[in-house]
């Protein structure tokens, strides 16, 4: 059986592997890459030919997991497309929006090269076009948690719950080798960790522990430090938006529309509803996270007993009155013409694309103002570079100083730290023949590789991008 590295390979962009077993060509993720070095690789042909998958399995709707799939199917793929029914409704969502961002974006482009009489290097055009993601998504088969699912040539899969997002899986596939069924003793199973969510966090499930496999890629965001106690997150969030309001400023939040935007809405209706923040305006400024809201309303069967119980008991985890959802452009300009405090969240979450940008631009100038970041920032992106504290940065081709503060909540990433990728790793009742970190900056990839080799005395690798391994 061979595994081939094909992104998230020491950073944490672009997951995408591919599987070859017994005449079986398999992509597990098929996402987009985010750090600006990496961009390049987007535009790169596939390099395993699209015609000649079998299937794509999707651990989940984030853009750097499945983003690349229309470019997929542009180059000739034709398999299905497997993944959890959240995961399928809400990727719909991300790659519709991607490819309306991406024909934005190059719009914009052109327009700015034309104003600034600058000639590009290549020509300016979307990744993908709106039409490349229809004929996508006829192609995805929605399946359930916990129940094989037959591929071909005797491989399958089951999806595991990872409690990363609404739909999120863990995969395990079971390959056969020369011959043998996958249920037989000389099948081999491969476990995908996709993104390991924490135990204990609102609206899904706690990820789920597994106890066999004979590989395992899992994922290393943080896989060399654990997140900081610094208070729960609604006291956090409690304290920089009272300390905001003191100044009369803006508590302007870039976010990711699935899951992120949800657990915001989560925390900050408590937080009004016990009046701990004082009563004031909140924006969610994305229409895709808008209607992600709506899908998550759709699947709440996939929500964890604590966001059944508020269910339950009447009260809307998901939604309070000052809540003011914005799909419109005009709807989006009007928010600067707001007078008074308020909480502004707009996607993307590493501000690399989207309406964020243009509410930077009228906010980080202003020291009254506060910049708070609830989610992972990679390297080189904008986010990343206002969270290191840089003092002006470029933002649509102008450059802004960085007067607004600029904070950080601690606990509410969707990413397992350090502690919770070596107990998930504890379950296993064996150890695999090896495990491959990926996902993950180098430095905290090789600082985990180090601690499983420590603590647990298995053999651990970190690919290079493009790498082979083989497993016997």
């Amino acid at each position: 059986m061979k595994l081939q590295f094909l992104g998230a390979t020491r950073q944490v962009t672009g997951s995408q592997y591919y599987v070859e077993a017994d005449g079986v060509r398999l992509l597990v993720d098929c996402g987009m890459f985010q750090e600006r070095e990496f961009l390049g690789r987007n535009w790169e042909p596939s390099p395993v030919p699209p015609a000649k998958i079998d299937a794509v399995l999707l651990t989940h709707a984030h853009l750097d997991h499945c983003g690349l799939a229309p470019k997929l199917v542009h180059e000739g793929f034709r398999g299905p497309i497997i993944a959890t029914a959240a995961t399928a409704e809400l990727a719909a969502l991300v790659l519709r929006d991607s490819a309306e961002i991406q024909a934005e974006d190059a719009a914009y482009k052109q327009k700015r090269h034309r104003r600034e009489g600058r000639k590009a290097k290549r020509p300016v055009r979307p990744l993908y076009t709106p039409q490349d993601v229809i004929r996508t998504l006829p192609l995805f088969e929605p399946v359930p948690y916990e129940k094989p699912v037959p591929i071909r040539n005797g491989a399958a899969a089951v999806f595991h719950d990872a409690g990363h997002i609404l739909g999120s899986a863990m995969i395990e596939l079971r390959v056969s080798v020369g011959g043998r069924d996958q249920r037989s003793a000389g099948a081999r199973r491969v476990i995908f960790s996709g993104d390991v969510g924490q135990w204990n966090q609102p609206i899904v499930r706690d990820p789920t522990t597994l106890a066999e496999a004979d590989l395992i890629v899992m994922e290393s965001t943080y896989g060399n430090r654990d997140h900081e106690q610094a208070g729960s997150v609604e006291s956090q969030l409690a304290r920089v938006i009272n300390q905001t309001v003191e100044q009369g400023g803006n508590v302007v939040v870039p976010v990711f529309a699935i899951e992120r935007a949800q657990e915001l809405i989560y925390y900050i209706g408590r937080l009004l509803h016990d009046q701990q923040i004082p009563a004031m305006d909140v924006f969610l400024d994305s229409p895709m996270a808008a209607d992600a809201t709506d899908i998550f309303r759709r699947h709440r069967d996939d929500f964890d007993p604590e966001t059944w119980r508020l269910i339950t008991s009447g009260d809307s985890p998901l939604g309070f009155s000052r809540l003011k959802i914005t799909r419109s452009v005009e709807e989006s300009k009007a928010i600067n013409a707001h007078r008074g405090p308020a909480i502004i969240m707009s996607t993307s979450g590493m501000c690399t694309a989207g309406r964020i940008k243009f509410h930077l631009r009228q906010n980080i100038s202003r020291p009254e103002n506060t910049i708070l970041f609830v989610g992972y920032q990679a390297r080189s992106t904008l986010g990343r570079q206002i969270l290191d504290g840089r003092p002006e940065v470029r933002i649509h081709g102008g450059q802004y100083q960085v007067k607004a503060r600029v904070e950080q909540i601690h606990g509410i990433s969707g990413h397992a730290d350090r502690s919770t990728l070596m107990r998930w790793l504890r379950g296993f009742r064996s150890p695999p023949q090896r495990l491959v970190l990926t996902h993950g900056e180098e430095d905290q990839a090789l600082g985990l590789a180090e601690r499983v080799r420590a603590e647990l005395g298995w053999e651990v690798s970190v690919p290079e991008y493009q790498q082979v391994v083989e497993l016997n």
